[in-house]
């Protein structure tokens, strides 16, 4: 069975999502990684009973530093791939160059990279918005796209448009981690 690490940043509802529908049958989650001491994501890898290592990224001086902490962690766990599932950080090549990892962008990329994408999609001029899936690399959000899904934005409020890109994104990534291990 392929193993994987998830990283997150904040609530974990793509961390739950993978544990529900891939971990134990199709993968295997071998460590659940935040940089966040608050994530609401952590009870989920404790309802699991998944390996967590917290890293908090605010007691480093660099990002270099943070990322060679997070690759030192990363290795002890021998994951075939890293999914950035929710990961609110910019990584270095200090961990672009040795972590095979993929990551969720809810946008249609090249569209609207970094923070605030799904408000910048759905204030956008095209009629479609949606996510993507991508390889990790150094350019932000600039990896090699493995998927994409698009949600059509039609007359909806942005309440709306967001809940439907947040169930898209889950299945996309499941379908990712799927298309590049299994």
């Amino acid at each position: 069975m392929k193993r994987i690490a998830i990283l997150f940043s904040g609530t974990g509802t793509n961390l739950k999502y993978i544990l529900e529908n891939l971990h134990g049958t199709e993968v295997e989650v071998v460590v659940a990684l935040t940089n966040r001491p608050d994530a609401g994501g952590i009870v989920f890898a404790q309802e699991h009973d998944i390996p967590l290592e917290i890293i908090d990224s605010s007691l480093f001086t660099s990002r270099e530093a943070f990322d060679s902490e997070l690759v030192h962690a990363l290795h002890y766990y021998k994951p075939d791939l890293t999914v950035l599932a929710g990961f609110m950080r910019i990584l270095t090549p200090v961990f672009t160059d040795k972590v095979k990892a993929i990551n969720l962008h809810p946008s249609l990329l090249p569209l609207h990279k970094g923070m605030m994408a799904i408000e910048r999609s759905y204030e956008d001029e095209n009629e479609e918005g949606g996510v993507s899936v991508h390889w990790v690399s150094s350019e932000l959000d600039g990896g090699e796209i493995i998927l994409q899904k698009e949600i059509e934005k039609g007359s909806k409020d942005f309440e709306t448009y967001e809940a439907e890109i947040k169930v898209i994104e889950k299945v996309a990534l499941v379908e990712a981690i799927k298309k590049v291990l299994i």
